[in-house]
């Protein structure tokens, strides 16, 4: 399962996504799960009207967790949370 939640804006409206992973695309998820620097150092925050990101993650292995700025969110980050938005339901 990976959700996502965007927070924050000028409007500071709350949005959410989840995606629930099947036994036929499990490795896709696990993959883009694990491109994510999880345990790598983010810098400064959210700024004035900017979003938060809110990632959370669990494999059959691991839970994982991370907030990250707006600013922060490229690479296997985007990647991941375009993906839960795209498959969203």
């Amino acid at each position: 399962m990976i959700a996502v939640v965007r927070t924050g804006g000028i409007a500071g409206i709350r949005r959410q996504w989840h995606v629930e992973a099947g036994t036929d695309d499990a490795a896709e998820w696990i993959d883009l799960i694990d491109r994510c620097p999880w345990d790598q150092e983010r810098d400064g925050g959210p700024g004035a009207d900017r979003f938060m990101w809110s990632i959370q993650a669990r494999t059959p292995s691991e839970r994982r967790e991370r907030e990250l700025p707006d600013s922060a969110l490229e690479g296997p980050w985007r990647a991941l949370v375009e993906a839960v938005r795209a498959a969203s339901v």
